[in-house]
């Protein structure tokens, strides 16, 4: 199961902090995954991902698997 002691605080991406304020928050958990929450709506909830989760997303958008 993964970790939902949130060790870092929550961050946007660079590319995210100019024109377009529409983006998500991630911040890391004590055992290496992620949380992530939306920048516009902070209380509407976190989502948990463990490490070979959030491993998994970043391989899959670095391979382009999200491109339309």
């Amino acid at each position: 199961m993964e970790s939902r002691a949130i060790v870092t605080e929550f961050v946007k991406a660079r590319a995210s902090q100019g024109i377009n304020q529409e983006c998500v928050e991630v911040a890391w958990t004590a055992d290496g995954g992620r949380a992530v929450q939306d920048s516009k709506d902070r209380d509407g909830g976190t989502q948990f991902y463990g490490p070979g989760a959030w491993a998994a997303f970043v391989g899959a958008v670095k391979a382009g698997f999200f491109q339309p």
